[in-house]
């Protein structure tokens, strides 16, 4: 049991007065008494649901910054094991004792993740609205998001939404994943069209990559064709794209991997529409409706609603073996 997870609500205040309490005055830096510490461990027992052979320490009463509240630390202890500490506020008078989760939202939600030197699609740099996708090129569920929800979405919202993909490439499930990231961004490097014609092509047909041997070296063998070949259209400079490819540098995708980490992604593809997460399978509708959401806070207005088909696309996700 971990009782650092008991306690779920946002904000809960628990009550300790009881028959014959004795309230107790401001007391800052100052040990408890032997029976306000008791009453506090009861009472989080009780609420916690806390295994008998779980010991609680309850620490002294320090200053707060809520008013009429002071700070107390509690620890959870088993078998010489201590849990992380938790800070509790317990009232000035001994009767009220409460738990205040603190989120810092001074932070733009937008720049939580960055579309910073990536390619995109859609509208301009200043667009209302970014969508970053964390993508797998492997992954059979990005390639139908690919192919069916950011089309019907830049069909609709036009240069209102900026797409920007990142790279989460599942290595344990996909074995050529991370070779399709690094050559798309190799040739990204050069040509934003290039990068997106060769992830389009990538996608649609990746249940062919690696035929007819189905071998992770054809499978190489093909990507680094497809790569070379997109990079020709394009007349980018053929020979650091060749050197680019051959080097297989993974430092940029392994830096989007720990973004990605960081964020608590374990599934592709993975959205983030102005910095709100979305992943799982949900109907288009409900992509729109967070986009429009978006569009609004930002000051513009959306466009018309569009009729929805009956079997729309829809954002599904894809995790890792060991999470599934």
């Amino acid at each position: 049991m971990n009782a650092g997870r008991v306690f779920r609500p946002f904000l809960f205040v628990l009550m300790l007065a009881a028959a014959g309490c004795h309230a107790q005055g401001p007391s800052t830096d100052a040990k408890l008494s032997r029976e306000l510490s008791r009453r506090v461990e009861i009472l989080i027992r009780a609420k916690a649901n806390l295994p008998p052979d779980y010991d609680v320490t309850v620490g002294q009463r320090t200053k707060s910054n809520v008013p009429g509240f002071d700070e107390i630390v509690v620890v959870f202890s088993r078998d010489g094991k201590m849990t992380k500490p938790m800070t509790f506020l317990l009232s000035t008078d001994g009767k009220t004792l409460a738990q205040l989760n603190k989120f810092d939202i001074s932070q733009d939600p937008k720049t939580l993740v960055s579309p910073e030197g990536r390619p995109a699609r859609g509208g301009s740099a200043n667009a209302p609205v970014v969508i970053v996708s964390f993508d797998d090129l492997e992954c059979p569920y990005c390639a139908r998001m690919h192919a069916e929800l950011f089309p019907a979405i830049l069909d609709r919202y036009k240069d209102q939404v900026r797409v920007v993909y990142r790279d989460f490439p599942l290595t344990d499930i996909h074995p050529w994943a991370m070779r399709a990231a690094v050559n798309s961004n190799c040739l990204g490097a050069q040509s934003t069209p290039g990068y997106w014609n060769l992830v389009d092509h990538i996608h649609a047909h990746a249940s062919e990559i690696g035929m007819p041997e189905k071998t992770l070296a054809k499978a190489n063998e093909t990507l680094d064709t497809l790569t070379r070949e997109e990079g020709k259209r394009q007349k980018v400079d053929e020979a650091a794209l060749e050197a680019c490819v051959a080097k297989q540098d993974d430092s940029v995708v392994q830096a989007s991997m720990k973004m990605g980490s960081d964020l608590g992604i374990n599934s592709t593809p993975s959205l983030y529409i102005n910095g709100e997460k979305l992943e799982g399978a949900l109907p288009i509708e409900y992509v729109y409706h967070m986009i429009d959401s978006a569009l609004i806070a930002e000051g513009q207005t959306p466009p018309p609603a569009v009729p929805l088909p009956k079997n729309g696309p829809s954002a599904e996700a894809e995790q890792p073996a060991a999470t599934k």
